[in-house]
């Protein structure tokens, strides 16, 4: 890197550690920023319209107004909008500081943002405005994950951490919505309808404060001007993602890989409908699934750090198409609750090998908005991967889910065929793949 490189990673906020700093000062940066990470993925997953309030908004739509899979699927599936346009968060931010910073601002903004539009959703039982309260949340929940991303993916290059970083985020996203799930199921099982929705909304609506005192302490990023050199700088970081013919096989490999008719809506109604299980099992089987996370966040350095990412990318599909596939042995609440650990653990891996593969190709100086266009990829591909899998559940396999379970294994598997296409070689995790010159 030339000087003329290092002042403009100054005008554009670059961490505050130089990028020669001694080993010390760099274990301290990654501990600030594990700590940091923790704090924004358990308001993730506590706080997103998939985390605590997910079952108690599930069963309010159902039991209240009697909704179906497929409108049920719908009505979440307008949150997922916000996630799918999180490249223009990352643009924004790479582009324009907000009162001197890239990130901390917005993810200031954002959070704030959070807590109004969940203390907005206790006083609301009326779909149509729910809706907006809602989004808000989801909106604000984006942002903070765009930006969130845009920190991982510059100060995991630069320190060779990206592999670890992801495993942090995810690990206590999971801690987070094993705890919500518990909570949700809880409150749904002991709580009318409405009742759990509103006390689920006031919990998670204190939630985004943990990540207002993160982003004040514990973010290294320097205050900077709008200046027509550093725009110059992410302009050229930017072009760099567009031309690059590895960003645009990443991005087709995504989104195959993520799309895989869900059964997430299908499973809920059988589980409630078929099985009989009550509410507060079902809780307790997402927090069994979130520990099936933890477990393989907690295993993943000692059995698959030292993988190449090729590899990883296999064996998470392996994974992902056994677990998928033996949910045809679903049929008591033991066989759910190994079941739901499988897949927790599965899911795991899936996630730290995609969101490294996405992480160690964006190139510098946009951060931001490359790591966010792969990451809406994949939450658009399972958006309407959850909307096929409703569809198929009720209009052609006519509530029953064991032909939905073999159409998605057999889509999983189908990623096996994709890998090859990304010519990875042996190229280890988390080293940068793509450098601007």
């Amino acid at each position: 890197m030339n000087s003329s490189d290092t002042a403009a990673d100054k005008r554009l906020g670059a961490p505050a550690t130089a990028p020669h700093a001694d080993g010390a000062a760099d274990h301290r940066l990654v501990e600030r920023l594990l700590w940091f990470f923790a704090l924004v993925y358990i308001v993730e997953g506590m706080g997103q319209v998939v985390g605590l309030i997910s079952q108690p908004l599930t069963y309010f739509l159902k039991q209240v107004h009697g909704w179906t899979p497929v409108q049920v699927t719908a009505f979440i599936t307008l949150f997922n909008l916000p996630w799918v346009i999180k490249p223009l968060y990352g643009l924004v931010s790479d582009f324009l500081p907000l009162f001197g910073y890239r990130r901390k601002s917005y993810l200031l903004l954002a959070n704030a943002a959070a807590i109004a539009g969940y203390m907005w959703a206790t006083q609301i039982e009326a779909p149509n405005v729910l809706v907006f309260a809602l989004m808000i949340t989801a909106y604000a929940m984006a942002i903070s994950s765009t930006l969130c991303g845009a920190v991982l993916v510059e100060n995991g290059q630069r320190l060779r951490e990206s592999g670890r970083f992801v495993n942090q985020q995810w690990l206590w996203f999971n801690v987070a919505a094993m705890a919500a799930a518990l909570v949700g199921g809880q409150l749904v099982q002991h709580l009318p309808p409405a009742s759990a929705l509103h006390v689920a909304a006031a919990i998670v609506g204190v939630a985004p404060l943990a990540v207002i005192f993160g982003t004040l302490f514990l973010i290294p990023e320097r205050k900077v001007a709008i200046d027509l050199a550093g725009m110059r700088a992410t302009a050229r970081g930017l072009l760099a993602a567009f031309k690059r013919r590895e960003l645009w096989v990443i991005a087709l490999f995504i989104f195959l890989y993520y799309f895989s008719p869900g059964f997430a809506t299908p499973l809920y109604y059988h589980m409630t409908d078929k099985l009989k299980f009550s509410q507060a099992y079902i809780g307790i089987l997402g927090s069994i699934a979130s520990a099936g996370w933890v477990v393989g966040a907690l295993l993943y350095r000692r059995l698959f750090g030292g993988l190449t990412l090729k590899n990883l990318l296999n064996v998470s599909i392996a994974f992902g198409v056994v677990t998928t596939a033996a949910y045809l042995l679903l049929s008591t609440e033991t066989s759910a609750a190994i079941l739901n650990f499988c897949s927790g653990f599965a899911a795991m891996l899936a996630t730290v090998a995609t969101l490294t593969l996405a992480a160690d190709y964006a190139p510098q100086r946009a951060e931001g908005f490359t790591f966010a266009v792969l990451m809406s990829i994949i939450n658009f591909a399972t958006t309407l991967a959850d909307n096929a899998g409703s569809f198929l559940y009720t209009h052609l396999f006519h509530s029953n889910l064991t032909p939905l379970v073999i159409v998605s294994a057999a889509f999983t598997a189908f990623a096996f065929v994709l890998v090859p296409l990304l010519r990875l070689g042996d190229k280890p995790q988390s080293e940068p793949a793509l450098r601007i010159a």
